[in-house]
């Protein structure tokens, strides 16, 4: 796992470490010393913690004019063990969400496995970016994790599966991106 980096291709429009409204403004990196693991797995040091001991993301793009985040996560998404939606709500979307950000895109292909505890901070962010006339789209997405989210009954907090499992997100912009996966939104809610 040590030699999985985040997504980079998009560092000359956005590094969220230069973003003075990023909730990881000013955060140094070392490209030598690995201080973060999933479990006893090192995890490549550009990615950015936030309390879960678990998992671990990386703001790849953030759009404050037109409200949208994209983010991915790496690691094992532990709601049982550790409240990872708590730490990922409370400290990274609810500051993403006071800038003006209501619509993000989760990629997940490297979410190794996921673990549930309750619905209420799902339900709490769905309805707060609801009402912001947002949502919340799950990219790639591993078939066992999309499961498992399905079977926790919170996959109604999300959009997820079909052809935003299948988008070959790394061939877009950041702002294309956002297009196709808000045009297979709006079709999906009807809107």
């Amino acid at each position: 796992m040590h030699d999985i980096e985040p997504f980079w291709n998009w560092r000359h429009r956005y590094t969220a470490e230069e973003d003075e409204l990023s909730p990881f403004f000013g955060r140094e990196y070392s490209e030598f010393y690995f201080t973060n693991a999933v479990y006893d797995h090192a995890i490549h040091p550009q990615w950015d913690a936030f309390g879960s001991s678990t998992l671990y993301l990386k703001i790849l793009y953030a759009d404050y004019d037109d409200g949208f985040a994209i983010i991915e996560l790496i690691g094992e998404w532990n709601d049982l063990l550790h409240n990872d939606i708590m730490f990922l709500k409370r400290d990274i979307m609810e500051h993403l969400m006071l800038q003006g950000v209501s619509r993000f895109i989760l990629i997940g292909e490297n979410v190794l496995n996921f673990h549930t505890s309750d619905q209420s901070y799902y339900e709490e962010w769905w309805e707060e970016v609801e009402d912001a006339g947002g949502w919340i789209a799950l990219l790639n997405f591993r078939e066992h994790v999309r499961q498992d989210i399905i079977a926790a009954d919170i996959d109604q907090f999300f959009l997820l599966g079909g052809r935003l499992d299948k988008l070959d997100w790394r061939t877009y912009e950041p702002d294309e991106l956002f297009v196709q996966v808000e045009q297979l939104v709006t079709k999906r809610l009807g809107v």
